[in-house]
């Protein structure tokens, strides 16, 4: 599997982004490189204070495992500045942008093609690994965390970003449709996530304990933390506004890849929500908002 895949299969987990394999002519990456970096800015406020933790770390070299747009490896760039710090991705047009937005931030920021896992080898050692809902993607999801632990170097730290709650854009209660319209798509979401990782090569069965699975990739010192990340209401107004664009792009993927398993009246639901004529769509209610939660697992090499 690549890294590419890994990284655009997440957003099937949590917002409903079709699955693609391969480097299709057709595929447009300049799309799928917007729909990342976008999600990266909005969710960034974790990425920041999961780095905070680690404010005795020094790092010289940080591996940004699965980077995409690389929008968490500038923020590293930026708070560690002395490092040399590498966006490791699968697809070059992923990394191009990674490189665009360095230039443009003034941070300095490797780029490496690597597929994951297999393309591990050779990268290390790091001081610090970060990699941000890629391993769940991996059927061998221990084996990816036993390769990710061998990249660091001694006293170096791995940070997965794995689990946490999923995002909230509306209120239970829209006015229209059925209630809980976002619960029901969680459940959606789950079922169809349960299936990709029953049908990936190599899939191996795991307690999906990620504290338990870092100290078995022989780490020491292991904890977890959430992190929240949250944009109230009332968002500014107009569909370009990143919150409101964030879920407007989230909910298309939930209408595109979920339609077997929602009802009618959930689909029309759905529809209303992205007609961006309709006062009580995304782009133009006033209570709109993003509230998730991501939670960050730490483990030191010996």
């Amino acid at each position: 599997m690549t890294t590419t895949q890994a990284r655009h299969d997440d957003h099937s987990h949590d917002h409903g982004h079709p699955h693609h394999h391969g480097h299709d002519d057709d595929f447009d990456w300049a799309a799928m490189a917007d729909l990342l970096e976008l999600e990266g800015e909005t969710h960034s406020p974790y990425v920041r204070q999961a780095l905070a933790e680690l404010g005795d770390l020094s790092p010289r070299r940080i591996l940004d495992i699965g980077s995409g747009p690389g929008v968490a490896a500038c923020r590293m760039a930026s708070v560690f500045p002395g490092a040399e710090v590498t966006a490791v991705d699968g697809t070059p047009e992923l990394l191009a942008r990674a490189a665009e937005r360095a230039e443009r931030l003034g941070v300095r920021l490797r780029t490496q093609a690597a597929e994951f896992p297999a393309g591990l080898a050779g990268l290390g050692p790091a001081d610090l690994v970060w990699t941000a809902q890629v391993v769940h993607h991996v059927g061998d999801q221990q084996g990816a965390l036993d390769q990710l632990a061998g990249l660091l170097a001694p006293g170096g730290v791995l940070a997965v970003v794995e689990g946490g709650l999923p995002p909230r854009w509306l209120p239970r209660d829209l006015g229209f449709g059925r209630p809980g319209l976002q619960e029901r798509l969680d459940v959606a979401m789950a079922d169809r996530f349960s299936r990709m990782r029953a049908e990936l090569p190599g899939a191996v069965p795991v307690v999906e304990s990620w504290s338990g699975m870092l100290r078995a990739a022989g780490l020491t010192g292991v904890r977890s933390k959430t992190f929240l990340v949250d944009h109230p209401a009332p968002q500014a107004d107009g569909p370009e506004q990143p919150v409101r664009l964030s879920a407007r792009r989230s909910l298309e993927r939930c209408r595109d890849t979920l339609a077997d398993l929602l009802d009618d009246v959930d689909l029309t639901t759905l529809d209303r929500l992205l007609d961006p004529a309709d006062p009580e769509g995304v782009d133009r209610r006033p209570d709109v908002f993003l509230l998730t939660a991501k939670t960050v697992h730490f483990g030191t090499a010996a």
